[in-house]
């Protein structure tokens, strides 16, 4: 079987393929990095969207101080790939896991992880202690996503106590990501509830360095958050993911701030009806928790999927008549609904510039849930 190379023509891929257009991936990123630098404020991409060291190395190159991963086992690929300064944004708890992180902290000291119990960081205390390591933990603290993190104020306080009684832990940050605010379409709520998160993130921050501890880092902000939180005086840093390539869920959130960069490349394989026809791509190729992908550049057809290995295209309109302007053997792009779970689906990027692949990089860190 043919590999495509650098330098081939996209017509060479066998599909479904992920696809990523240089141009709109370069501009995203660049755009980014543009609105944070006059704020002051670092960013630390979240790189559970890419998950891949090849693209979290082109991060680092445009100003990025270092990145997020969600899980040890992206740590684990990131670290192997030479990115050495990374946040681990949930908690690790188990004799498994804890494991793990000794044997990264013990080549990669750079590593920060983050608690939200007493238990578990007792846990890692003992884990780190035994190996005759210390960790750079931060407090998780829940500013209204009520999924992890300790309860600001008071409760995180008395937590950072306990931690600071721990020989083998360095509480040197917090860590509050306000994700139940991502994708809010009014663009003013969205503002408002932000800062009331961002507003019991550094108030609590500020709290524990009155009390005595060195908190350096403040970090928060996903890719519909993270203007606003930078404008907010204490944030240091901010942890958007998805912008590189966006999704329908962002855009339809955020507007034309950022361009859908990635889409599934696919083929008109059956045309069972003059108003139907099916694709290639179904549930293995395209998530769909955040809604259904939309086809590119057709604007009026709506895409379905028609299980594992198929999708179904027809009009969006159900009272639309006429013949879809598709035929079988043609090629459509799907822009997935939401980035990071369809990402997650293949194995391969390849990145073109005007109809040329450029660079072929490896979803390195697919599948790593652990």
């Amino acid at each position: 079987m043919y590999q495509p190379q650098v330098g081939d023509s996209l017509d060479v891929l066998d599909t479904p393929a992920m696809i990523v257009d240089l141009a709109l991936m370069e501009g995203n990123i660049a755009s980014l990095m543009k609105r944070f630098r006059a704020r002051n404020v670092q960013v630390r991409p979240h790189l559970k969207t890419v998950k891949s060291p090849d693209l979290a190395l082109r991060l680092l190159a445009a100003g990025a101080i270092g990145g997020c991963v969600a899980k040890v086992s992206e740590a684990e690929v990131m670290v192997e790939g030479g990115i050495e300064d990374l946040l681990i944004t949930t908690e690790i708890v188990g004799k498994p896991k804890l494991a793990r992180l000794v044997d990264l902290l013990q080549a990669h000291p750079l590593i920060k992880v983050v608690v939200d119990s007493v238990v578990g960081a007792r846990e890692l205390n003992a884990a780190v202690g035994a190996a005759g390591l210390e960790a750079n933990v931060l407090l998780d603290l829940n500013v209204g996503q009520n999924r992890c993190g300790a309860t600001p104020g008071a409760e995180a306080l008395d937590l950072a106590r306990q931690i600071g009684d721990m020989e083998h832990l360095q509480l040197i940050g917090v860590q509050g990501y306000e994700g139940h605010l991502q994708h809010i379409h009014d663009q003013q709520e969205r503002q408002q509830r932000c800062q009331q998160a961002m507003r019991a993130l550094t108030e609590t921050a500020e709290h524990l360095r009155t009390a005595g501890f060195p908190i350096q880092i403040v970090t928060t902000g996903g890719t519909g958050t993270a203007e606003f939180c930078a404008d907010f005086d204490g944030i240091t840093e901010v942890q958007p993911g998805s912008f590189v390539f966006m999704d329908t869920d962002y855009r339809n959130a955020l507007g034309p701030v950022y361009s859908n960069a990635l889409t599934i490349l696919s083929t008109v394989i059956s045309r069972p009806s003059p108003d139907c026809v099916i694709i290639d791509a179904g549930l293995k190729s395209l998530s769909t928790d955040s809604g259904m992908a939309e086809p590119k550049g057709l604007a009026q057809i709506a895409y379905q999927p028609k299980g594992d290995e198929h999708g179904a295209l027809s009009w969006r309109n159900e009272n639309a008549v006429g013949e879809l302007p598709l035929q079988i053997g043609d090629r459509v792009e799907l822009i997935p609904s939401h980035i990071d779970t369809t990402i997650n689906l293949h194995d391969t990027y390849y990145a073109y510039r005007d109809g040329r692949i450029e660079a072929i990089w490896p979803v390195a860190a697919r599948g790593k849930v652990q």
